[in-house]
């Protein structure tokens, strides 16, 4: 679980916007959407399986460096 503590000089705003940003990055906003509803295992299987169609078509990733 994120943990976020004010500083004396921090407003409130700014330490919830800190604390949404660990949440996003720890990645439970989307874990909890993926859990809202249940999925069947078949439906959970057309999805990976749709994901890894979009990801093939796009091609092969080009790293610049």
């Amino acid at each position: 679980m994120p943990e976020v503590t004010i500083h004396d000089d921090e407003s409130f705003e700014r330490a919830l916007k800190r604390f949404k940003k660990k949440c996003e990055r720890a990645g439970i906003l989307s874990d909890l959407r993926k859990h809202r509803h249940f999925e069947k295992p078949s439906e959970k299987r057309k999805r990976k399986m749709n994901a890894a169609v979009r990801k093939t078509r796009r091609g092969p990733r080009v790293s610049r460096v």
